[in-house]
C-alpha cells in the first residue's frame, strides 16, 4: 500500500494529462496498436521508476520473430502486468479479471489495450472470450494469460496451471511463450517503499509441432514445469 500511495503522489501532477490522452487513445480506432501501446509504455515506465521498482529482464530473443503468440507467466500479483509493459517493447493484449475493468486509469488502460475481461464464474463468458483472443491472435496479436486463474499469494511459489487458459494457443496454433516472474508480488504486496527489483524471464517458446496432439492438461503442466525449474534455477544461481 505505501508504494501505491507514493506513486500516486509522485504522479499527481501528470494524471490528468494521462487520463486525457488514455481516454482520446482508448474511444478512437483512428490510432493504429504500435501508437496506443507506447503511450502505455512510456507511462508505465515512469511510474515504475518513481515507484523505486527495478525490472530486470532476459529472454527477449526467445520471442518469436512473427507476432502472434501469447505468454503465460506464473501470477504473483497486482503487479505482474506493469512489469510486462516496461520490458516488453511489441504490443500486447491481456485477459483481465471482470472485477478490475471499472477501476480509475486500470480502465482506461485495458482499454488502450483492448484487453479481454474474463468472468471466472460465468463459462458461458469466459468460451467468448477464448474465441475472441483466439481470432485476434491469428491475426497477429501477442497477449498474456495468467494460466493460475488468480496470484498465487505464496511468493515465488507456484500455483497449478488451468487447462482452459490454453484452449486459445491450441485453437490458434500459436507458439506459447512460458514467463517466468520472480519478486512481482513485492511492490504491492510488501508495505514497503524500498527500491526492489522485479524479474521478468522470457522462457524458450514452444511451437505448435511441440504440443500438437497433446491435451490441455497436459500442455498446462508441461507449461507450468518448465516455469517451475525456470525459477528454482534462477533462485539457486542467485
Amino acid at each position: 500500500m505505501k508504494r501505491i500511495i507514493l506513486m500516486v503522489i509522485r504522479c499527481l501532477p501528470f494524471v490528468p494529462y494521462w487520463f486525457y490522452k488514455l481516454e482520446r487513445l482508448g474511444r478512437s480506432d483512428k490510432f493504429d496498436e504500435e501508437t496506443r501501446y507506447e503511450f502505455v509504455h512510456k507511462m508505465t515506465t515512469h511510474i515504475n521508476r518513481v515507484g523505486r521498482v527495478v525490472i530486470e529482464s532476459d529472454g527477449q530473443e526467445n520471442l518469436p520473430e512473427k507476432n502472434g503468440y501469447i505468454m503465460f507467466p506464473n501470477h504473483q500479483g497486482l503487479y505482474d502486468v506493469l512489469a510486462f509493459l516496461e520490458c516488453h517493447k511489441r504490443p500486447f493484449s491481456v485477459v483481465a479479471k471482470q472485477e478490475v475493468k471499472n477501476v480509475i486509469l486500470l480502465k482506461q488502460v485495458f482499454r488502450v489495450l483492448r484487453a479481454q475481461m474474463i468472468d471466472r464464474e460465468d463459462v458461458r463468458q469466459g468460451l467468448k472470450v477464448i474465441k475472441k483472443m483466439t481470432e485476434e491472435v491469428l491475426q497477429g496479436r501477442n497477449y498474456i494469460i495468467f494460466a493460475e486463474g488468480t496470484r498465487s499469494k505464496k511468493g515465488n511459489e507456484i500455483g497449478e496451471f488451468k487447462a482452459g487458459s490454453f484452449k486459445s494457443a491450441m485453437n490458434a496454433k500459436c507458439p506459447i511463450v512460458p514467463v517466468a516472474l520472480l519478486d512481482s508480488f513485492v511492490p504491492f504486496d510488501e508495505n514497503s517503499i524500498r527500491k526492489t527489483t522485479v524479474q521478468v524471464h522470457f522462457l524458450e517458446p514452444i511451437y505448435y509441432e511441440e504440443y500438437q496432439g497433446m491435451k490441455s492438461k497436459e500442455i498446462a503442466k508441461m507449461v507450468e514445469d518448465r516455469i517451475r525449474e525456470a525459477i528454482k534455477g534462477y533462485q539457486e544461481h542467485n
